[in-house]
């Protein structure tokens, strides 16, 4: 039957079809009529004109300068009709050159035509079609100035249209230094000026504004430019405090305080300014409350996540504005996953620092059930920001031993973990998983038993760096304070030669912590003398080649505390004894400029001299021998090192 109706569309369709390819223009311009008006507002004849074979007589007919500006005109619209039907539809367009011609035509027709306005309605409506044809819009400036000269100075229409296309177009760095250059901050500020008192209408503000967001995110000098152009007496920025006002539609507030958003977070704007403190911050709190529709409120608590989580005075803020907390509350309950996601990550931002915010977030009423349940959520984004919200919640010590414990958050995160999530879902479970394994976590023991350390010994040998951080700095934290089987199986499952691996890592931050991890594994004296008198040739190998790497001073400040360690053991400190040259090493740290190296030497000679120890005088007439004493005498009394280095715990 399918079959049926469209040799019938076909059938009825193939007489002025034909007259396309007539040399008379009167019956050219009477056959796009009647395609044109055959194909509008359905989509089964649309795919049957595409099916045709119509579309390179179209772009022909369009593109041919020498012809009536009638049939070009007629050709055109109709080619922006079939870029309103099925995706389908638009990808064959865009296979069959339609992109590329008509961004070809809007070089060189004049500003102001129908024809001009007519090429971008359809190029608009080939590039709202993801994937959309970025290549076919070069970054060329001539085109460029072109095009946001229209924003400027074209009609209504096209206005709204170029505006509508450049904001898909812009995508990237270059993209934004691009648009930028050819003029597009002075035609956004023309379409968002509209008289001293009064908004633009919505359809020119809105593909303004995101045009804007899209050139100023994450980019300074795009952001800088658009801090000071000017519209009559007008900046953009107070352009855009007169958009978040109250009596303004609510996607236009949205927008205006989203594009102030990313002017602050790229840095033209400080945290303290008042277009950000009572301009950007108070409406999207507003937009978070219960009144507003769903999709506005997910993208506001979106936007004010992203506002807040680098500042502290923001979250701090933020944190008592418009009864945010309880909106967010609400948020959560929304069945779209935009809004689960959007308050998850607002939490998030609003508790990554201040004690207070987080014992707040917690005691959000049903919040951490919430965060458990939507962490089996089968919608990867919202699994992510729940994570996320967790990770936040995760760096309070307080929170650790009850409430974490209360809701056993563990499960459902170890349970996540281990089933192959993708690389960022991987990057904050394990990031959170750092903080679960602090010593005085309750959920630490529990979570052994169910296979962390070999997740986590897992972790260190993937490609990316941040998860080797990771898993690395959560063996460090397992390693703290542990009893000795712990330490053990640690050792054992990450072998020797992973570690060595690692302490020649392209990151410091996973060396430091490698080194980290050894310091706690060689803590307790009963537990260094065991775990020594197993490993201590690879200990001790893994100490020389730090210090006598080109590693930066905290580096071998760390292997040094560690070599502090070892002599702080019973039998331990026979295998540094036994190594003339660590013992030399240790004279040139104790005469080393950098301070902290020198206290840290101090640490390690302090330890292997103490004349309360079994051998101690035999210990200092060796170290003697070696100018240690002599290097000690130089150097001046100076307090225990052993309290100077504190390993920094909480993951980032």
């Amino acid at each position: 039957m399918q079959q049926l109706t469209v040799f019938m569309d076909i059938e009825s369709s193939r007489s002025y079809i034909d007259e396309l390819y007539s040399p008379d223009a009167t019956k050219v311009v009477e056959a796009l009529v009647t395609l044109k008006n055959s194909v509008i507002g359905s989509n089964r004849q649309k795919s049957s004109v595409i099916q045709q074979g119509v579309v390179p007589r179209l772009l022909q007919l369009m593109s041919d300068e020498a012809l009536d500006p009638n049939i070009r005109l007629e050709a055109t619209i109709t080619i922006g009709s079939l870029a309103k039907g099925t995706p389908e539809n638009v990808a064959t367009l865009v296979e069959q050159g339609t992109a590329t011609a008509l961004v070809e035509l809007l070089r060189t027709v004049p500003i102001g035509t129908k024809l001009v306005e007519a090429g971008l309605c359809a190029l608009r409506s080939v590039f709202l079609h993801p994937p959309a044809p970025i290549a076919a819009l070069p970054a060329d400036m001539r085109l460029l100035t072109r095009l946001t000269q229209i924003a400027r100075e074209g009609t209504a229409t096209a206005r709204c249209c170029v505006v509508r296309i450049l904001s898909v177009w812009c995508g990237g760095h270059m993209e934004q230094e691009a648009l930028c250059q050819a003029g597009a901050c002075a035609a956004i500020a023309a379409m968002l000026a509209n008289g001293r008192n009064s908004a633009p209408p919505l359809a020119r503000a809105l593909p303004a504004l995101e045009l804007l967001a899209n050139m100023c995110f994450e980019n300074g000098n795009v952001s800088q430019v658009a801090l000071n152009t000017r519209h009559g007496d007008k900046t953009i920025p107070e352009l855009l405090m007169c958009l978040v006002s109250r009596d303004k539609p609510l996607p236009v507030a949205l927008g205006a305080a989203r594009c102030l958003t990313f002017i602050h977070r790229a840095g033209a704007l400080t945290a303290d300014d008042n277009r950000v403190v009572f301009g950007a911050l108070p409406c999207l709190a507003r937009l978070c409350t219960k009144e507003m529709p769903e999709e506005i409120r997910a993208k506001a608590a979106e936007t004010l996540s992203y506002l807040a989580e680098v500042d502290t005075s923001l979250q701090r803020l933020a944190a008592i504005s418009n009864h945010l907390m309880s909106s967010l509350a609400d948020i959560v309950n929304c069945p779209s996953a935009a809004a689960k996601q959007g308050a998850f990550k607002c939490f998030a931002s609003l508790g990554a620092n201040d004690e207070d915010i987080r014992k707040r977030i917690i005691e959000t009423h049903g919040l951490m059930k919430h965060i458990v349940s939507e962490m089996k959520n089968p919608e990867p984004s919202i699994r992510l920001a729940a994570v996320r919200c967790l990770h936040s919640l995760s760096r309070s010590v307080q929170q650790l031993r009850t409430t974490f414990q209360d809701h056993a958050v563990w499960k459902p995160l170890m349970q996540l973990l281990n089933d192959s999530p993708g690389t960022e879902l991987l990057t904050v479970g394990s990031s959170t998983l750092c903080n679960l394994l602090l010593e005085f976590s309750p959920a630490k023991e529990p979570m052994l038993d169910q296979g962390a350390v070999e997740m986590l010994c897992n972790l260190t040998k993937r490609p990316e760096a941040a998860l080797r951080l990771n898993g690395i700095w959560a063996l460090m934290n397992m390693a703290f304070q542990a009893e000795q089987k712990v330490k053990q199986r640690i050792l054992c499952c990450l072998g020797t030669e992973q570690m060595f691996r690692l302490l020649g890592d392209s990151d410091t931050r996973v060396i430091m912590k490698t080194l980290g991890l050894l310091r706690n594994l060689l803590s307790t004296r009963q537990h260094i003398d065991a775990i020594m008198s197993e490993y201590s040739s690879q200990v001790m190998q893994a100490v020389i080649v730090v210090l006598e790497g080109s590693y930066p001073a905290e580096v071998k400040e760390q292997a040094l505390c560690i070599l502090g360690n070892i002599g702080d053991g019973e039998r331990a400190r026979d295998f540094i004894m036994a190594n003339e040259d660590v013992l030399r090493k240790l004279v040139d740290y104790l005469a080393h400029p950098e301070s902290k190296l020198q206290e840290a030497a101090l640490f390690v000679a302090s330890n292997l001299v103490r004349c309360s120890e079994a051998g101690a005088a035999a210990r200092q007439a060796r170290l003697a021998d070696l100018g240690v004493l002599r290097a000690l005498k130089l150097l001046g009394a100076r307090q225990d090192a052993a309290h100077l280095h504190d390993n920094d715990f909480f993951s980032e």
